[in-house]
């Protein structure tokens, strides 16, 4: 059974940072993209980041870049976010994704990539 396990949520002020894990277990996402979404009260679950299976490729949200940045451990089977400057905007539950085919051609800001979800660590900016 695959699960996708996200942890490093919590409530931080503004300006604060965060560092965001999640840990797959069942299979090995180690040549496989992996990225994060996240989705706040009232609002449709959007695209943070994303990384391609090498690392060698990141990609981002307009509203990420320059304040996280995505990372992943492929011996550890895990993808990470780091968070730093965060605004009230950013609360959000925050999911980690993980795309179970390889990708060719594939649109990493489109949650539909992605096959495997993890349950989401909640994340509240205070002001």
């Amino acid at each position: 059974q695959v699960q996708l396990v996200e942890s490093g949520g919590g409530l931080v002020q503004a300006g604060g940072s965060l560092r965001l894990s999640c840990a797959a277990s069942g299979r090995t996402f180690s040549s496989r993209a992996m990225g994060w979404f996240r989705q706040a009260p009232g609002k449709e679950r959007e695209f943070v980041a994303a990384m391609r299976y090498s690392g060698a490729s990141a990609y981002y949200a307009d509203s990420s870049k320059g304040r996280f940045t995505i990372s992943r451990d492929n011996a550890k089977n895990a993808v990470y976010l780091r968070m730093n400057s965060l605004k009230p905007e950013d609360t959000a539950v925050y999911y980690c994704a993980a795309r179970g085919n390889f990708c060719s051609g594939c649109d990493y800001y489109e949650s539909t990539t992605y096959d495997y979800w993890g349950q989401g660590t909640q994340v509240t900016v205070s002001s």
